[in-house]
């Protein structure tokens, strides 16, 4: 099958070339090689992170305007608890419990104007995840790996690290239309065994010669089928998958082996799921893997950073936890000489509300934030995106995005183009329309490039 760039003479090779075979004309230089994208699931607090808002003190307990989560459970403004200073020579400012990460604070560009369509999970996860409210469309990785194609023979382009299923499920990391060599390979943290890591790594019964002496076979009695079905996505995607599981039985146990690391390394991550999640994805980045997704969410599903209630306790034990990995990962990656070239993105579906959310009692001691979807931070480093920034603002309540908004399409357009692709070009054809991640939108934010 061609890929839309093939087609217009923007690619190399077709589809059928096989893994490693597509080498991209990119639309220009590229600044990133490779992608880790920190998926806070259930979405941090913008007001107790990176977007210090003072005057919430002044109005505290007040009603706001309107409750833009259209949920009408909204209490009065509650500022927030956290001390924020400003760190670095570039005195970024985020609050008290990024102790770890404000030393990274010259290789941040936080954006402080995100904001999104709706305050909804699903809706919101899908759009971060894939530019579509519906679950329909590939993820963003995959559009990646579709476009960039794979810098390995032995292992998926695509990894998503998934502790528990989170909402919605798979189709975050879905290739949905796109040939399905591009779908992300789903890793549980919550194991450390590779065997359980990596579901039927190794043959029980066959060595490899055994083992691939019936591969080539079954290669031989494929190519026969495929003559008879050309351009056949479903048999394609089948014959390339049984050949990289064949080819990951080799090298899987020594890169999924965060025991390899020294025992400093571990520490310095946190012996934590999201900890070892990030020390994993790292292993991957070096080894060829182009697009990680770590997913925190709990073993069961359920969003930590849904803080509905009690939302300054529990920012206090993820902050922590975030912190630690994160800001060791920017390290290990910089003394790797792999930040230059790799982009680091942090942040959860949406925000959450300036003001509190609280139950029936109305105990403050426990209140929560609402969703929040018109305006809210995350975070970049590396791969060509300016350090020492803070790029766009909210207003004096943290309500909504006032300057220099960034939309989720004009996130998705600036990784693309970071990683020498035009958004605007990365295309395919389905059901008779071509597609595209950013759909009719997007625009590369150029503010914050280095």
């Amino acid at each position: 099958m061609l890929g839309a760039l093939q087609s217009t003479g923007q690619l190399h090779a077709s589809e059928q070339d096989g893994p490693g075979a597509i080498g991209p004309i990119l639309h220009h230089p590229a600044r990133a090689k490779r992608v880790i994208f920190l998926f806070m699931n259930g979405a941090p607090s913008h007001v107790d992170t990176f977007d210090p808002k003072p005057a919430l003190a002044k109005h505290e307990g007040e009603a706001p305007p309107d409750d833009v989560s259209g949920r009408n459970r909204a209490g009065g403004f509650m500022p927030s608890p956290f001390k924020f200073a400003k760190h670095g020579q570039s005195g970024v400012e985020m609050s008290e419990l990024f102790p770890h990460l404000a030393k990274h604070a010259d290789d941040l560009c936080v954006i402080r104007s995100m904001h999104t369509d709706v305050p909804n999970h699903e809706p919101g996860l899908l759009l971060m995840q894939s530019g579509h409210q519906q679950p329909t469309r590939p993820s963003m990785g995959s559009w990646l790996s579709y476009g960039l194609g794979t810098e390995n023979q032995n292992l998926p382009s695509f990894v998503a690290i998934s502790p528990g299923l989170p909402v919605v499920g798979p189709q975050l990391w879905s290739s949905a239309f796109l040939p399905g060599r591009h779908q992300g390979m789903e890793v549980d943290t919550n194991h450390t065994e590779i065997e359980k890591l990596i579901a039927n790594i190794h043959n029980p019964m066959f060595d490899r010669p055994t083992q691939r002496r019936g591969l080539d076979l079954l290669s031989r009695i494929n190519e026969m089928h495929r003559e008879t079905r050309a351009d056949d996505a479903a048999l394609e995607t089948s014959i390339r998958s049984m050949e990289l599981a064949f080819q990951m039985q080799s090298v899987a146990s020594e890169a999924f082996d965060i025991g390899r690391e020294t025992q400093s390394t571990r520490e310095a991550y946190g012996d934590s799921v999201f900890g070892r999640s990030c020390l994993l994805g790292r292993r991957l980045l070096e080894r060829g893997v182009r697009v990680v997704q770590v997913f925190y969410v709990t073993k069961s599903g359920k969003q930590p950073w849904d803080t509905h209630s009690n939302n300054n306790k529990s920012h206090q034990s993820l902050c922590a936890d975030s912190d630690r990995a994160s800001a060791a990962l920017l390290s290990d990656l910089k003394q790797r000489g792999l930040l230059e070239d790799t982009l680091v993105i942090w942040g959860g579906e949406f925000g959450r509300t300036p003001y509190s959310q609280v139950d029936k009692s109305k105990d403050m001691s426990k209140a929560g934030r609402d969703h929040h979807n018109t305006g809210f931070s995350m975070w970049m480093a590396g791969g060509g995106i300016q350090g020492g920034m803070m790029y766009g603002k909210t207003d004096e309540l943290g309500m909504h995005a006032i300057e220099n908004r960034v939309h989720v399409h004009d996130l998705h357009a600036t990784v693309l183009h970071q990683m020498g692709i035009d958004h605007r070009k990365l295309t395919y054809r389905y059901s008779g329309r071509d597609y595209r991640l950013t759909d009719v939108h997007g625009k590369v934010v150029h503010d914050i490039l280095a």
